[in-house]
C-alpha cells in the first residue's frame, strides 16, 4: 500500500460542512485492492489481539462489534485503515468518530477521510494507521504503544491549554468564531472590526501595568499593604549577606519563591534551618535574580479567580501527595496514585500524573524519607511544595463557601491591581471567616491565572470559569462577527466580487476582498497573486479594520483544505461550466457542482443563496438548500423563475434592456443595461449575468436601488477596477483587448464581444493551461480559430505538468480543425510576442491577449501607450 497524498481541511469541506477539521489521505492499495479481509488468513485475530478497543466502533451494522463483523464479512483496506486512524487518536487522548472512505475513479485509489483534534497528530494517525495495517496483514509485531505515547507527546505541544480551550469552547458554543494566531495559545474571537484577542487568561482588555505589577510580588506586596489587606510579613533579597539580614528580620519558617516565578517554580516551603535557606534561596535564583522570603504561613492554600471585577470560583488547592498504607512504598503508592483514570499525560485529563523532581526528593529529606521508605498507614506524604495542578496537584472546589466580605476583598484587589482576569493566592485555615479573623494572608495576586482547577475540580461542583470571560468580550449587543458574501462559480467570480466589494464600499463600509489578482482592504492592494483560498480569506477576515468582507472562493482552495470561514451571509454560484475537469477527482460537472455548493451548505439559515437559473446545475442546488433562495437570470421568461416569483420568491432578471428586481409579481428596475459600462452597451451576456449576480446580493443584503444603480454606474471594466477582465484599450492605429478567459465557456463569451466589434482584422495570442484536459486545450484552439484571423500562441508559463510542445502541438490541432490555413506563429517569450505582434498589428485591427498568455500585459500596454504619447 502507498499513500499518494495527504490532505488537512480546516474548514466547511466536500465530506462535510460541520465537520470542520478532516483528514483526507489519498491511498493507493496496491495488491491489497485484490485481497479484502476476509481473505487474509488471521486478520481479525490479529488486529484484535493489537487494538481490542476496536470492539467499540459499530460501523455500518450500527452495534459494539460491527466493526469486526466487517472484517469477517470482508472489506477493504481503506476502511480499515480509517478506523484505525480513528482509534489511534483515541487512545492517544483525542477522542473522535467521523470517518469516510471512498474509492475515486482510479481502481485500487481510496480517498480515506477522518477527522481530528490536532492536525501533526491527525496526519501522524494516517501515516501510522497504514503501518499497522500493513503489520497486521503481514503477521509482523507492531509497537502500537510507542505511536499512542508518540501522539501525546504531540498534542501536549500542539494543543491549546486548558484555560485557552476552556475559552474557545465557550466561543464555539455561542457561535463566535476564533482563529489561532500562533502555535501557542494567542487566539482572535470574532472577525475583522469586530474581534478581540486573547493569549491564556489574558486578554486585548489586560492592561500591561497591572501585568506588570502582578508579575513584580514585591510591589504587589507593597500595593496591597497600603490598601490594608493581610499579606505575609516579609523581604526581597538578592544576596547571601540580604538572606542573613532576611532570617533576623523575620525568623523561621519561611517559604522562598522567586521574584518573577509562575506555576510554583523555584519555590520551596517551610525552611527551618540556615542550610535549608541557602539551599532554598540558590533555587530560587535559577529562576529570578531576586529572591522573595516571606514568613510560612501554615493553613490551606486557596486561589480565588476574579472575572470583570466579579468573584466567580474559589478553589482549595492541595500539593500531590499520597497516603500511607504501612506496606507500600512511597514510590509504589507514587505508582499506584497515577494509576488513577483520572489522572494522565500533561493536561489530558482532571488530573496530572505525579513525577519525582528535584523538589519532592528534597521534601522527603526533610522528613528522613527516601522514595523506598514505607510510611504508616493515614499518613500524608507531600510530594511538592506548591499545589499546582500541573504539578500533580488536586482542588476542591469552595466557591459556595467564601465568606461574603472575602469576596468584597478579593474583588476589591482586583481592581487594586486592575486586572481583567485575576487569580489571588491565599494562605488560611478556611475562607468561610474573614481572613483579618483566622489570620489568614494574600501570597500574591497572579495575572493570567490557570482556570483548570475551577473547570474541573478533584471535588466539589466544576465551575464554567470561560462564560464571564466571554461575557466580558462580548456583552449584550456586541457582535463578533461581520457580513460575508462569498462568490464561487466558474466564470464570472472575479469580475462579480470586485463589483459587489464596489457597492458595498459605495454604501460606506470598510471592505476587504479576495480575488484571484489579489486581496485588497478597501482601496489596496496588500497581497499579490491568486488569492481565492481559506488563507487570503482568513487575512481578510484577521484585519481589524475591515467591516464588510467579500471573497471569491475558488474550486481549488476549497479541494485543498475547505473554506476559510465557517458560515457567510450571502453565497453566490455564478455558473458551473467545464473546467479543471480531471483533476482532484473531479471529472465531471456533477462533481464540480458538488464542490461550488459547499460554500452554498455554508449560508447561514437566515442567509441568502444567489444562483444562477440559466444553469442546469445551479438550479439543482436550489432545490436543497436550507437557506433564502433568490435567482438571476438573462431570461425573463425562464421557467423557474417564472415558479419562484409565483411563490413570492426574488429574483433578478434582465427584461426590456433593464437589471431588474421581480419581488413576487412586482417588479423594480435597478438600471437600463447600456448604462452600466461593463456590459459594453449589453453586447456582452456573460458581463450582463455579473451585473445581475451582484446586483441581487445587494438587495437581499438590504441596499437601496439608487446605491445599487449608482454603482453599477461608476464601475468602468478597465485596469484599476476589473484589471484582465474585458479591458480594452485604443492606440493611435488599433486596439488592444486584455482578458483572463482560461477555459472555453470564458472564450465564447469573448468571441460574443469580438464579433460585436467593426474591425479590420482580429489577432490574438494565446496560451494553454496544462492541467487542463486534452479535448479542453483543443477547445481553445478551436474557439480561437473562430474569432481571429491571425494567432500568435505564447507558452511562456502554466505548463503544470506537460510540456511546452504538448501544449502548443494541442492548441495547433484545435486551430486547424476549424481553419486549417489560419497562421500561426510561436514565439514563447512574453516580451518578444508582445513587440512582434504590436509592430505588425495594421490599423483598424484588435488584438487579443488571452488568458495570461503574456504577464504583465497590462504594463507592457499601458507602456505602449505612453511611448505612442512621448513620440
Amino acid at each position: 500500500m502507498k499513500i499518494l497524498g495527504i490532505q488537512v481541511l480546516k474548514g466547511p469541506n466536500i465530506w462535510s460542512t460541520r465537520r470542520k477539521k478532516l483528514i483526507q489521505m489519498r491511498l493507493d492499495l496496491e495488491e491489497m485492492e485484490q485481497r479484502p479481509t476476509n481473505k487474509i488468513e488471521g486478520f481479525r485475530e490479529r488486529i484484535e489481539k493489537l487494538i481490542p478497543s476496536l470492539y467499540t466502533h459499530r460501523c455500518s451494522p450500527g452495534h459494539e462489534g460491527g466493526f469486526f463483523e466487517r472484517i469477517d464479512e470482508g472489506t477493504w483496506m481503506g476502511h480499515v485503515i480509517e478506523h484505525i486512524a480513528l482509534e489511534l487518536q483515541t487512545l492517544a487522548g483525542m477522542e473522535t468518530g467521523f470517518g469516510r472512505t471512498r474509492e475515486t475513479k482510479t481502481p485500487g485509489t481510496y480517498n480515506v477521510v477522518f477527522n481530528y483534534i490536532e492536525e501533526k497528530v491527525g496526519v501522524y494517525a494516517a501515516e501510522a494507521s497504514v503501518k499497522i495495517a500493513q503489520a497486521i496483514v503481514d503477521g509482523s509485531e507492531y509497537d502500537i504503544e510507542n505511536d499512542i505515547m508518540t501522539m501525546k507527546k504531540m498534542r501536549e505541544r500542539e494543543r491549546f491549554g486548558p484555560s485557552t480551550a476552556s475559552i474557545v469552547d465557550e466561543a464555539v458554543a455561542r457561535n463566535i468564531p476564533f482563529i489561532r494566531l500562533n502555535s501557542s495559545s494567542l487566539v482572535q474571537l470574532g472577525y475583522g472590526k469586530n474581534q478581540v484577542r486573547f493569549r491564556a487568561t489574558m486578554t486585548d482588555k489586560t492592561s500591561s501595568i497591572a501585568v506588570d505589577l502582578a508579575g513584580n510580588k514585591d510591589e504587589t506586596k507593597r500595593i496591597l499593604t497600603e490598601q490594608a489587606i493581610p499579606v505575609a510579613k516579609g523581604s526581597t533579597i538578592s544576596s547571601l549577606e540580604e538572606l542573613d539580614e532576611a532570617l533576623d528580620k523575620i525568623g523561621f519558617p519561611l517559604v522562598f519563591k522567586p521574584l518573577n516565578g509562575n506555576h510554583g517554580k523555584g519555590a520551596t516551603i517551610n525552611v527551618k534551618t540556615r542550610e535549608e535557606a541557602s539551599a532554598a534561596f540558590a533555587y530560587a535564583q535559577k529562576y529570578s535574580h531576586r529572591v522573595i522570603v516571606e514568613r510560612f504561613i501554615t493553613g490551606h492554600d486557596f486561589r480565588v479567580l476574579v472575572i470583570d471585577n466579579r468573584m466567580v470560583a474559589a478553589a482549595q488547592r492541595v500539593p500531590a501527595h499520597v497516603v500511607g498504607d504501612g506496606k507500600h512504598t512511597i514510590q509504589q503508592l507514587i505508582d499506584t496514585e497515577n494509576s488513577d483514570p483520572r489522572r494522565g499525560y500533561g493536561h489530558e485529563n482532571v488530573l496530572t500524573e505525579i513525577t519525582v523532581d528535584r523538589d519532592t526528593l528534597d521534601l522527603l529529606e526533610k522528613r528522613e524519607y527516601t522514595l523506598e521508605s514505607i510510611p504508616p498507614q493515614k499518613e500524608i506524604v507531600y510530594l511538592k511544595s506548591t499545589a499546582n495542578l500541573s504539578t500533580g496537584g488536586t482542588s476542591i472546589d469552595v466557591t459556595d463557601l467564601v465568606h461574603p466580605q472575602n469576596v468584597f476583598m478579593c474583588e476589591r484587589i482586583a481592581r487594586v491591581i486592575g486586572l481583567d482576569i485575576c487569580g489571588i493566592d491565599i494562605m488560611a485555615q478556611n475562607l468561610t471567616e474573614l481572613l483579618t479573623d483566622n489570620g489568614g494572608v494574600v501570597l500574591e495576586v497572579n495575572a493570567a491565572p490557570g482556570f483548570r482547577m475551577h473547570l474541573a475540580p478533584s471535588e466539589g461542583l466544576p465551575r464554567n470559569v470561560a462564560a464571564p470571560v466571554i461575557d466580558m468580550l462580548y456583552p449584550p449587543g456586541k457582535s463578533a462577527r461581520i457580513p460575508i458574501i462569498s462568490i464561487t462559480g466558474t466564470n464570472g467570480k472575479t469580475t462579480t466580487t470586485r463589483l459587489i466589494a464596489h457597492i458595498v464600499k459605495n454604501n460606506g463600509y470598510r471592505v476587504g476582498y479576495t480575488t484571484s489578482d489579489g486581496v485588497y482592504i478597501q482601496n489596496s492592494m496588500l497581497l499579490k497573486g491568486d488569492t481565492t483560498g481559506p488563507l487570503s480569506a482568513e487575512f481578510v477576515l484577521k484585519d481589524p479594520t475591515v467591516e464588510f468582507a467579500v471573497l471569491e472562493t475558488a474550486r481549488g482552495g476549497i479541494l485543498r483544505s475547505g473554506l476559510g470561514f465557517g458560515h457567510c451571509d450571502i453565497g453566490v454560484i455564478t455558473n458551473i461550466q467545464e473546467d479543471h475537469l480531471g483533476i482532484s477527482d473531479i471529472h465531471t460537472l456533477e462533481d464540480l457542482a458538488r464542490v461550488k455548493e459547499v460554500v452554498i451548505k455554508s449560508i447561514k439559515n437566515e442567509g441568502w443563496a444567489i444562483l444562477n437559473a440559466d444553469n442546469k446545475y445551479c438550479v439543482k442546488i436550489g432545490k436543497d438548500i436550507h437557506c433564502n433562495l433568490a435567482y438571476f437570470t438573462l431570461d425573463e421568461k425562464n421557467p423557474e423563475v417564472r415558479e419562484h416569483c409565483r411563490k413570492g420568491g426574488i429574483a433578478a432578471v434582465y427584461e426590456n434592456g433593464y437589471i431588474t428586481i421581480k419581488k413576487g409579481d412586482w417588479k423594480i428596475r435597478i438600471e437600463k443595461v447600456t448604462h452600466i459600462p461593463i456590459t459594453f452597451n449589453g453586447t456582452v451576456s456573460f458581463m450582463t449575468q455579473n451585473a445581475l449576480a451582484a446586483s441581487l446580493a445587494a438587495f437581499v443584503w438590504g441596499f437601496k436601488i439608487e446605491d445599487i444603480r449608482l454603482s453599477l454606474e461608476t464601475f468602468i471594466p478597465s485596469a484599476a477596477h476589473t484589471p484582465g477582465r474585458m479591458n480594452v484599450f485604443k492606440t493611435k492605429e488599433f486596439k488592444i483587448l486584455i482578458d483572463h478567459a482560461h477555459n472555453p465557456d470564458g472564450m465564447r463569451g469573448i468571441k460574443q464581444f469580438v464579433e460585436t466589434l467593426d474591425i479590420t482584422r482580429s489577432i490574438g495570442i494565446i496560451s494553454g493551461t496544462g492541467d487542463r484536459r486534452d479535448d479542453d486545450i483543443k477547445e481553445i484552439g478551436r474557439i480561437s480559430a473562430q474569432m481571429f484571423d491571425e494567432i500568435v500562441i505564447c507558452q511562456e508559463k502554466y505548463m503544470r505538468g506537460r510540456t511546452q510542445e504538448n501544449i502548443i502541438s494541442l492548441l495547433t490541432d484545435g486551430l486547424k480543425e476549424v481553419k486549417p490555413d489560419i497562421s500561426i506563429l510561436v514565439l514563447n517569450k512574453g516580451n518578444e510576442a508582445f513587440e512582434h505582434t504590436m509592430k505588425n498589428a495594421p490599423a483598424g485591427s484588435l488584438v487579443s491577449i488571452i488568458s495570461d498568455s503574456i504577464s504583465n500585459a497590462i504594463e507592457l500596454v499601458q507602456n505602449f501607450q505612453d511611448k505612442e504619447i512621448g513620440m
